[in-house]
């Protein structure tokens, strides 16, 4: 009973935080001139540094249909069923994995939620510069996941869709002792960095920045947990 009396409490403050999160996301929609604007600096930063390559990758996503309802399905499917699945599984089996994994989204989400105010980002799809919206004009499933309303359309910078999937996946490898969901937890954030960009949602500056927030969230998150491992126990007298 008590066992599910935390995971019940667990559930209740990871549904609220991301409540919060779309919330807080979709009441501070920025200016989509200075979301538009900001997405064509990031073009220029990417020439700058040889990795604007968006368009030669979705070229082939455009010319096969089946290539477009792939990178449709891991972006859809493969980003919040997956994260709730691996929530409920870590939190019921394996509790320390659970709140590392908790810990590390709560940490990369509020740095990426002062990037989305400060700093709004339109995605390549809404940016003018000729990418195809796959999901939205595909897809009828995404809108039913990400309600509209929720949703900030020029919050594209981070991309916490790749983001949150890494730390995921490292959660899946830490508690798994089967290969094939190992294997699934190296492949599938692969899979979700290479769909956000294909399916024009995100600039792979997008990627970078919300893989290197995971990757924040993970270390302070492990220092949270290390500095929990060494509290000193309090003795009860006897």
């Amino acid at each position: 009973m008590v066992r599910w009396m935390w995971l019940f409490k667990q559930v209740a403050y990871v549904v609220s935080a991301v409540a919060a999160y779309f919330g807080i996301r979709g009441a501070t929609e920025g200016s989509v001139d200075a979301a538009v604007e900001h997405a064509h600096l990031i073009v220029e930063w990417e020439k700058s540094l040889g990795i604007y390559v968006e368009q030669t990758m979705q070229g082939p996503f455009i010319e096969h249909a089946h290539l477009a309802t792939l990178a449709n399905w891991v972006y859809i499917w493969g980003h919040w069923p997956v994260i709730v699945v691996t929530l409920v599984w870590t939190g019921v089996h394996h509790r320390d994995v659970f709140l590392r994994l908790r810990n590390a989204m709560l940490v990369s989400g509020l740095l990426g939620m002062a990037l989305f105010v400060t700093y709004p980002v339109a995605p390549p799809r809404l940016s003018g510069l000729g990418f195809m919206d796959s999901v939205t004009e595909t897809s009828y499933s995404y809108r039913v996941l990400q309600p509209p309303a929720f949703v900030d359309q020029y919050a594209a910078m981070p991309s916490l869709h790749a983001g949150w999937n890494l730390l995921v996946g490292i959660a899946i490898v830490s508690a798994s002792t089967s290969l094939a969901l190992r294997a699934f937890g190296v492949i599938m954030p692969a899979f979700m960095a290479v769909a956000v960009v294909v399916t024009g949602n995100h600039f792979i500056l997008d990627v970078l920045v919300g893989l290197s927030l995971a990757l924040v969230g993970q270390v302070a998150s492990r220092a949270l947990e290390r500095r929990r491992d060494t509290r000193p126990v309090e003795r009860v007298s006897a």
